[in-house]
């Protein structure tokens, strides 16, 4: 990785921190990573995610599933690589979509017992429920892991993705083409 591409991360990662820790001195907690998929707002809960890195190099693993990019080393582990937006069936179908300048992997917690990360096309934030407006059920033909649809107060809408309910989802379990 280049230095500037470090350096780079490093600052996104105090600048999170640091609002993370505004967000207590003031009360307000933040509980969502916000990121962008095919330009279509998501919501990963906090406590769920885990650290955020620049696009890794990925190797493919044949016979897998469209979705599953391969495998990369992050910080001394070997995690599989998701793209997301594909997987939940916002990404184009056609050929492999190539991250823009802003992609981003999200690991998942450690907690939840898998050696994941997420690809994003851009990290937008954090979230806090004060920010939004509105909350209604997702659409009734979407993945089981797709909480609730929340309206923040510019009417933006955010799809919220339930992380603990994607670990254990048989299709996100099953990279086996």
């Amino acid at each position: 990785m280049a230095t500037s591409q470090r350096e780079s991360l490093k600052n996104l990662q105090e600048r999170l921190a640091s609002r993370l820790a505004q967000a207590k001195r003031s009360g307000v907690e933040a509980s969502w990573l916000a990121v962008e998929l095919h330009g279509r707002g998501v919501l990963l809960p906090l406590v769920h995610a885990g650290e955020i890195f620049p696009l890794p190099v990925i190797q493919p693993v044949p016979y897998t599933a469209p979705w599953f990019l391969g495998v990369a080393a992050l910080r001394g582990g070997l995690m599989g690589v998701v793209d997301l937006a594909r997987l939940l069936g916002m990404g184009a179908d056609a050929g492999y979509p190539v991250p823009g300048a802003d992609a981003k992997v999200v690991a998942l917690n450690a907690a939840l017992g898998v050696n994941a990360a997420l690809l994003v096309d851009r990290l937008v934030g954090l979230r806090g429920p004060s920010m939004f407006v509105g909350a209604s059920p997702g659409p009734e033909d979407s993945p089981p892991v797709l909480a609730q649809l929340l309206t923040d107060v510019h009417g933006q809408q955010w799809q919220e993705l339930n992380l603990q309910a994607l670990v254990e989802w048989p299709e996100f379990l099953s990279v086996v083409a």
